[in-house]
């Protein structure tokens, strides 16, 4: 057999060229945002259909309901689904914060505005109607909504005519409070005036130990 004749041209190799600049890991985006910038609704107004929450929340309530034994025993149910919540959306919504405000509240008050006022924003689309301190126990705060959205769309039978749904929210807060490193217990109650039917006010009550260290903090600032 005759020699096969050496190939006339360029001969094309076949591995796959890469840019020498081409290099694997994450990439970063241009804006120096991540997912936990973004949030998880795009819709135009980024927010979450009445509709959708209503049908949601109204099963959550239902799967509390199973096997309570009163109206206190649902309450606590709401709250505890409501508690792991709290901690996270205290995480989220301090990473989400600008650099110098990212510090997660580590006195009574910013904390309780911060629950006023971005947590409020958060949940609801505004902020809550009022805060107020106690005048006659140093250890109680108060945050009043007049219009509680956790309470429109609830049937509350005759005989759980004391129910408030918004044990739910109460749940969340205290989940603030305890991630935040000042343990408080909230409760959610009924105070429906002639102009604000479904008013609540949720009675935050901290532990001595964080009031305490609240005035040492005081004395040291002064």
């Amino acid at each position: 057999m005759s020699n096969l004749p050496p190939p006339s041209g360029k001969t094309e190799s076949l591995q796959s060229s890469r840019p020498a600049s081409a290099h694997a890991g994450l990439r970063t985006p241009s804006n120096r945002k991540t997912i936990y910038d973004r949030n998880l609704n795009r819709t135009r107004t980024a927010e979450l259909s009445r509709a959708s929450f209503a049908y949601l929340f109204s099963e959550m309530v239902v799967y509390a309901q199973r096997r309570v034994t009163g109206i206190q025993d649902l309450e606590r149910r709401l709250n505890e689904q409501g508690y792991p919540l709290g901690l996270r959306l205290l995480s989220l919504l301090t990473y989400r914060q600008p650099p110098r405000h990212q510090d997660r509240p580590t006195r009574i008050l910013p904390l309780l505005q911060f629950i006023h006022t971005t947590l409020w924003k958060h949940l609801f689309g505004r902020p809550a109607d009022a805060l107020e301190r106690s005048s006659t126990n140093e250890l109680e705060y108060m945050i009043s909504d007049n219009e509680p959205l956790v309470n429109q769309y609830i049937s509350v039978p005759k005989e759980m005519s004391q129910l408030n749904c918004g044990a739910f929210v109460a749940g969340i807060i205290e989940g603030v409070c305890d991630g935040g490193g000042m343990t408080a217990k909230v409760s959610a109650h009924s105070v429906g005036t002639e102009m604000w039917v479904g008013k609540t006010v949720w009675l935050v009550r901290f532990e001595e130990d964080v009031v305490e260290r609240e005035q040492v903090a005081e004395k040291t600032k002064s």
